[in-house]
């Protein structure tokens, strides 16, 4: 399988994962220009590579295949990635780019659990329209979309639970 890294997801990456949690930080009163460059930095760079290469994976490993079966598949997959650990690194990394280290602990990984299970029945219902009915090409934007506005969930989740 050829991995792709290409400037346009790069872009998008930064722009759709740092709008999202720049609106979550204002909500919070949390807002910090270091922040913002971080999670730039890693929507243009870990989510700007994995999620599109991980999107062709699903592509390919259920390629040939059709009806419910397959569509329910490629959602399965899907969340998979976005998972409770998944949850945890972007909370890692708002800690990590907020300065405030003591919140990195094991509690983000609480945290994770529960949005997590709180948001299944959203998180199915996008992903299956996400690896369903929006085309290879447009996954990732869509995705960071979601994700963006998922930030600002995960973002506010730290405060509900």
């Amino acid at each position: 399988m050829k991995l792709v890294f290409t400037g346009n997801n790069i872009l998008k990456g930064a722009l759709i994962y740092a709008s999202g949690d720049t609106i979550a930080s204002l909500m919070l009163n949390e807002f910090s220009w270091h922040r913002v460059a971080g999670i730039m930095l890693i929507g243009a760079t870990f989510y700007a590579f994995e999620i599109p290469n991980y999107f062709n994976w699903i592509e390919k490993r259920t390629k040939g295949t059709t009806g419910f079966s397959n569509s329910m598949h490629r959602t399965a997959l899907a969340i998979l990635y976005f998972n409770p650990l998944w949850i945890a690194r972007h909370l890692f990394f708002i800690q990590l780019f907020s300065f405030r280290l003591s919140g990195i602990s094991w509690d983000i990984f609480r945290i994770a659990s529960l949005s997590f299970l709180v948001n299944i029945p959203i998180s199915l219902l996008a992903n299956y329209l996400i690896q369903n009915k929006i085309p290879l090409t447009w996954r990732f934007m869509a995705s960071a979309i979601f994700s963006a506005l998922m930030a600002i969930y995960y973002a506010v989740s730290k405060v509900l639970f």
